[in-house]
């Protein structure tokens, strides 16, 4: 039987993506491992390799399609020997049992003479047809009761199935091959309306939003404009992605905010002579920003106050054991928060060109999934636009964001004596849920000691 080869999900949070462009032809013999096609989610473009052997029969979604639901067949596969006919089988006989014939009408009066049925029964064909169908009915049926005992689901239907409190064997899945899919759950508490199963968290669910967090509609948006004035950029998919996280983080998460102003001469100076130090080629070769410095500190920072390295969940605190810092880096129409893992362990020269190269796929939307999803804190760095303090919304499931500003050089008063010397503003958002607010200025006090002592940070 010919193989639909299936969008994908390429991270655990996928539900879409676009189909950017096919690498195969119809017709085309591919292997395990070949690469058929490039997929672009909401911040990358991926690569998609075969899985299994075979002939492209089929190339089912055209090229630049967006929006392709994850499960949905993309492409049809032949295995030797099968043919191209074989191919428009599924499409005669989906998955519930097939209709009964336009010429059952038949076949009843010869049903009920072999076993001796009551007459009563002869009257009845509409029921005995089912019965006698042909043999692919049958299969077709057995093939639906085998379905219905395996339970084909994706893994996200799964997830909000039980978190709904409805289950998955009872709903009809409208996904390939009759698999259960997002959209059957979703349609299934529709149905259900205000009433799904007693004791589960959807039971306290309000029926509705308040008007309150209802945003301005489109129409009404428009209206305040003269038509001809202004011109309609569709959103891409990172640009609706970045508003719904951000949306949802300021909506749900109680943000507090802590600043301090942090001396960078000493650090400057241990910059200058690390570099001029540094080999210029080779693989051992580096060149320190600030930012490196930044998010040593605040790997370390975190590993002195593990109780601000945590993230909330409703089960529980999630404490971590690393220190896994993200990075925003700015690309056209949004950004990336690529991942330095175990950053705490990791020495200067390590993280700075660690980062050099995150940045620069991350520019290019080249970066995987586990390069950017995931960590424990991150840093927004302005200083480089002028910008003298900010205050950054904080990125789910992390419980802090560190913004830093520009470095300028302001008068300093010490030991009674005023000096000049190079102050940077540094903001911590914090989730006040998982982190203290003394929790968060010891976090920051941390990076402050850090950031202006940065011999520190090589012992």
């Amino acid at each position: 039987m010919p193989t639909q080869i299936l969008m994908p999900a390429l991270s655990p949070t996928m539900e879409e993506g676009k189909l950017a462009k096919w690498l195969v032809a119809e017709g085309q013999e591919v292997k395990p491992g070949d690469i058929i096609a490039e997929i672009e989610t909401d911040k990358a473009t991926m690569e998609v390799e075969a899985v299994d052997e075979g002939k492209i029969a089929k190339l089912l979604v055209a090229e630049g399609t967006e929006g392709v639901k994850v499960n949905t067949p993309i492409a049809t596969l032949l295995a030797e020997g099968e043919t191209a006919a074989a191919g428009k089988e599924p499409a005669a006989a989906p998955a519930p049992p097939r209709p009964t014939p336009a010429k059952p009408a038949a076949p009843p009066a010869p049903a009920a003479k072999p076993a001796g049925e009551p007459a009563k029964k002869q009257t009845a064909p509409p029921p005995a047809a089912p019965a006698l169908a042909a043999p692919g009915a049958v299969s077709a049926t057995a093939a639906a009761g085998e379905r219905s005992r395996r339970i084909f689901a994706s893994p996200l239907a799964r997830r909000l199935a039980k978190e709904l409190g409805l289950d998955v064997a009872s709903l009809n899945g409208s996904g390939p091959r009759g698999r259960v899919v997002r959209r059957d759950v979703e349609a299934a508490l529709e149905q259900k309306g205000t009433q799904p199963r007693a004791g589960t968290a959807v039971a306290q669910m309000p029926a509705a939003s308040p008007p309150a967090l209802q945003p301005m509609g489109d129409d009404k948006i428009l209206a305040l404009y003269e038509q001809g004035s202004y011109d309609i950029v569709p959103h891409d998919g990172m640009r609706r992605v970045i508003a719904q996280r951000l949306s949802l983080s300021k909506q749900t998460i109680p943000h507090f905010y802590l600043t301090v102003e942090c001396r960078l001469d000493e650090l400057l100076r241990a910059r200058e002579s690390m570099n001029r130090a540094a080999p210029k080629e080779g693989p051992r070769a580096y060149k320190l920003s600030v930012n490196d410095f930044a998010i040593k500190a605040l790997a370390l920072a975190l590993a002195q106050v593990p109780a601000a390295n945590v993230t909330w969940t409703e089960a529980g605190m999630m404490r971590h054991k690393y220190s896994d810092v993200g990075v925003a880096v700015a690309i056209a129409g949004g950004l990336f928060t690529p991942i330095i893992r175990h950053a705490e362990l990791k020495s200067l020269s390590e993280i700075s060109n660690e980062m050099r190269d995150l940045a620069e796929r991350a520019r290019k939307r080249r970066l995987a999934p586990h390069e950017y999803q995931g960590g424990t804190t991150s840093i927004s760095n302005l200083g480089m636009y002028g910008i003298k303090s900010f205050e950054a919304v904080i990125n789910p499931p992390h419980a802090t964001i560190l913004a830093v500003g520009a470095a300028a050089r302001t008068p300093i008063v010490v030991a009674d004596k005023v000096e000049i010397g190079s102050l940077v503003s540094c903001t911590l958002s914090g989730d006040h849920r998982a982190v203290d607010g003394a929790v968060g200025a010891e976090l920051l006090n941390a990076f402050k000691t850090l950031i202006e002592d940065p011999v520190r940070m090589l012992v």
